[in-house]
């Protein structure tokens, strides 16, 4: 099918920012289309129930500073069920051949929380350079120096090394992180499809080139060309950056700079699916494992029966993800699994009915988790904030997390920034028209 058609606005991409932005403007009464060149909707909130029957989230998965997120506030208003906790802490740590007291627990959860605070107070200094600089500084009690770099890179998908304090600091969160019963991407969905049920939607529609060389935009696809007054580019900064999305003209130098200073780093989950609850903790747990008798073995965490369910969900972060994903399933799973009969004993292999693993960093539609900014290039993110309010040439704009200066790397950042890059392109059509 050919769907060469002309249309106010064409949105590329059809994650978080994506439907946020196509069905703002569709309730406006705009003849928009969003065109997503995978065969789902999504990006990176995707709740997966098929694969074991259970809805367990790919990707985003927490609601980030709950009390102020407006997908909160959706969940609450769709009847979508959350777990209202604070902080992510461990239930308690493995240390390769027993488990932590509570004295060593609350030492290492000391030590988590007095890294993220070093880094946090460089950044709010002013001091724009990597978080690695940080830890070294900071006084860390050394068997826990290990765990504190493993959360750091949990949180920002990237190696401290590559990890702006600045950027860091201007991340605004609230501390409470509510995981969503039935998945977080099942909300995204469920959201957008009540706000704009009949919102034209094209998926397998990969679009190769944006051309804003004339008063409005051309896009060359995979089924078709389409032209509109003006385009929302709601497609990660790291599909931009190697040139899988390309624009003509190309697009300003300092914009093409800020697209290659906020990579996404990677962040993956192995999740395990049991034939009964092999654990014998309460739902929803959290543990941290940390082998102390082999410095050069990476920590792993896990969510424990999430929502009462028979699973384990591993999440993996920074060079170690990466790496693993590269390795294939099975050396994730090896990873993981390693760390599980450490800590619950060999037995529970037998149990296992079913293995999942994630490639956000190998997936060409997506190439990670979410973005940061790399040291001493913090002030890029905001080239990409301007233009939420300042088209590229009065027609296009880019929204997506990237773009959103205190809740990168979030769902509710990316749903925001596509809301303001609608109410944007509303303005200019209204403009236009009067």
């Amino acid at each position: 099918m050919n769907v060469a058609a002309q249309h106010d606005v064409i949105v590329v991409g059809a994650g978080a920012a994506g439907l946020a932005a196509g069905a703002r403007l569709k309730q406006a009464g705009i003849d928009v289309r969003v065109v997503e060149a995978a065969a789902r909707t999504g990006g990176r909130a995707f709740t997966d129930t098929a694969t074991f029957g259970i809805a367990w989230d790919r990707g985003c998965h927490w609601l980030h500073s709950a009390s102020v997120n407006p997908l909160r506030a959706a969940a609450d208003e769709l009847g979508l069920a959350y777990l209202a906790r604070g902080n992510r802490k461990a239930r308690t740590t493995h240390l390769g051949d027993r488990w932590a007291d509570e004295v060593e627990c609350e030492a290492s959860w000391n030590d988590i929380q007095a890294s993220y605070a070093a880094i946090h107070k460089a950044g709010e200094d002013g001091r724009d350079i990597a978080a690695s600089e940080v830890l070294t500084e900071a006084v860390l009690s050394p068997p826990w120096a290990r765990l504190a770099r493993h959360w750091l890179t949990l949180l920002s998908a990237a190696e401290p090394e590559r990890l702006s304090t600045l950027d860091y600091a201007a991340y605004s969160d609230t501390g409470e992180n509510y995981p969503v019963e039935k998945g977080y991407g099942a909300l995204v969905q469920a959201l957008a499809a009540r706000e704009a049920p009949e919102l034209d939607i094209v998926t397998g529609c990969a679009v190769s080139t944006v051309d804003w060389s004339g008063e409005g935009v051309t896009l060359a696809t995979s089924r078709g060309t389409l032209t509109a007054r003006l385009a929302i580019v709601a497609v990660p900064t790291s599909v931009i950056a190697r040139g899988g999305l390309a624009f003509a003209p190309l697009l300003p130098p300092d914009l093409a700079e800020a697209f290659e200073a906020l990579p996404l780093g990677a962040a993956e989950k192995v999740a395990f699916l049991f034939d009964r609850d092999v654990f014998g903790v309460e739902p929803t747990s959290y543990i941290d494992t940390l082998d102390l008798r082999d410095p050069a073995r990476k920590p792993v965490n896990f969510t424990l029966n999430p929502f009462g369910q028979p699973m384990a969900i591993a999440q993996l972060g920074g060079a170690n993800a990466a790496a693993l994903v590269q390795a294939g399933p099975a050396a994730m799973r090896d990873f993981a699994l390693a760390a599980l009969t450490d800590a619950f004993g060999a037995g529970i292999e037998t149990h296992i009915v079913g293995v999942a693993t994630t490639g956000w960093v190998a997936d060409p539609l997506i190439g990670g988790g979410y973005s940061c900014a790399l040291p001493g290039l913090a002030h890029m993110r905001a080239r990409l904030t301007q233009t939420l309010t300042r088209p590229l040439g009065d027609r296009v704009l880019f929204a997506g997390e990237a773009s959103s200066p205190h809740a990168y790397s979030t769902a509710h950042g990316a749903h925001q920034t596509g809301l303001t890059a609608a109410d944007t392109a509303l303005a200019l059509l209204r403009g236009r028209s009067a």
